[in-house]
């Protein structure tokens, strides 16, 4: 049985990388990068004032008793004026270019003001204070931002900085999100005694859209071999990435993995070392897209969301990957099972700002009531073994 790093070396060797669109700046919030943005110009651009007040010659400021004439008055995005003379001034906002013949500012606050006359009294006028100096930030042409970075307010911000009213960034997946079984419900419904809300759907699909995934469709399917078969196959030839929730485990009417394989879907792995979530089934189909079949109990579904699929389609993305957080345990966790074991923590910082996990046992895997409250969970080594306080982990966000 494959652990669970040798299932996700697999999904990334089997899933391909999703195509490029050009996108309107306005519209790229979220996502992943697929090309360098380098700097237009330098940055600043110019010699910039960081403070209202006047620019002046520093070197001439202390020869005039620190009182200056004010020449005139420049606001930012306003062509540089020139300084008359050592004696004078220029009034100066916050933003605009430094005048031609200033090398220094001296805020408003430092400054008594009696009609054009500006005095600054005694004290000593550096060289470039309160000024921002040009490509004190970075220079023209150098990279920004590399592709596979997925695009936050601050990347939008610097994209547009840069002058790209648009960018190349990969194109969403379309993904449909399916439930199987005859004994689920919709919230809302009348629902009898032997019956569930179809509760996982929800869960996986608020899960893709938290993360970016904003083209997620939804589906639920009876456990009868030629429903299956019919809507697994529409799905099939009208989405990237099918992700299914239940049907794969070793019941009679445990169907999905029957029938993807007689739709062309080729099976990479069935089963992996790990509690929560050893039936996962993926595959890819043969025109494409490709297939995360999840086990149905609600926490093995989320667990495996977290671990294999959402990872997979960030790197679909071409998306920069990055490693998961080592965190320590705060309670001892035992482990009975020789599987890999994904335990749901609560994050705790303490007083000096570090944080560890703090365990949060489930009543089995489905018993998804308990994940309330949870940031993700932690993987912990197959056992037999109990794991002490402090024990370092990987950490999972949900």
């Amino acid at each position: 049985m494959l652990t669970p790093a040798q299932a996700e070396t697999l999904i990334e060797q089997h899933l391909a990388c999703l195509p490029i669109e050009s996108l309107p700046l306005t519209q790229t919030a979220g996502a992943v990068l697929r090309e360098n943005i380098y700097a237009e110009r330098d940055h600043p651009p110019f010699d910039r004032v960081a403070m209202d007040g006047i620019a002046l010659s520093a070197s001439a400021a202390g020869t005039h008793s620190g009182r200056l004439r004010v020449s005139g008055t420049q606001n930012a995005g306003d062509p540089p004026q020139t300084l008359a003379d050592g004696g004078s001034c220029i009034e100066i906002m916050t933003g605009a270019m430094l005048p031609v013949g200033c090398d220094a500012v001296v805020p408003v606050e430092q400054v008594q003001r009696s009609g054009d006359i500006a005095e600054i009294g005694r004290k000593p006028v550096l060289p470039w204070q309160n000024v921002h100096r040009r490509g004190s930030d970075c220079q023209q042409g150098s990279l920004l931002l590399s592709a596979g970075t997925r695009l936050t307010a601050p990347e939008v911000a610097i994209a547009a900085g840069a002058g790209m009213a648009r960018l190349r960034v990969s194109a969403q997946p379309m993904i449909v999100v399916i439930s199987t079984g005859n004994e689920l419900v919709e919230p809302g419904e009348i629902i009898e005694p032997h019956q569930v809300r179809r509760s996982n759907a929800y869960g996986i699909t608020a899960s893709l859209r938290q993360h970016g995934f904003a083209r997620v469709a939804d589906d639920h399917v009876r456990d009868e071999e030629a429903s299956l078969t019919e809507r697994l196959s529409f799905h099939l030839r009208t989405h990237d990435v099918l992700i299914l929730s239940g049907g794969v485990s070793m019941g009679k009417l445990d169907l999905v993995p029957k029938v993807l394989e007689k739709l062309g879907v080729g099976l990479v792995f069935h089963h992996v070392a790990q509690r929560p979530g050893k039936p996962m089934w993926f595959g890819v189909s043969q025109t494409g897209p490709a297939v995360f079949a999840l086990p149905g109990n609600p926490v093995s579904t989320l667990v495996c969301l977290a671990r294999f699929v959402l990872p997979a389609l960030r790197a679909a993305m071409g998306q920069a990957s990055s490693e998961n957080p080592r965190i320590a345990l705060t309670a001892p966790v035992e482990v009975k099972a020789p599987l890999a074991f994904y335990m749901p923590v609560r994050l705790r910082s303490d007083d000096w700002g570090r944080t560890s996990a703090e365990p949060c046992p489930t009543n089995g895997s489905g018993d998804f009531t308990a994940l309330a409250g949870t940031d993700g969970f932690v993987e912990l080594p197959p056992g037999p073994n109990t794991f002490p306080k402090g024990f370092v982990a990987r950490f999972y966000h949900w």
